[in-house]
């Protein structure tokens, strides 16, 4: 399962280990989107800063055929 991740709001102004979770997944502006593997450690990051992030899961499969 790939994970497609979108900044939807700020992280100015929250908790810096939230803002630190935000960097890490690659996200450095709003509206940015990444695609990561799903794994316990991201599917954790992401329910951390969830409040701050749209997620869309995407079968194996189609992740390649858009890419």
């Amino acid at each position: 399962m790939i994970l497609e991740i979108t900044l939807k709001r700020s992280p100015i102004g929250r908790v810096p280990k939230h803002r630190k979770t935000v960097k890490t997944l690659g996200l450095t502006r709003l509206h940015q989107t990444v695609r990561h593997r799903e794994t316990p450690a991201l599917r954790g990051m992401v329910n951390q800063v969830g409040y701050l992030l749209a997620v869309r899961e995407i079968p194996e499969g189609e992740a390649q055929d858009e890419a």
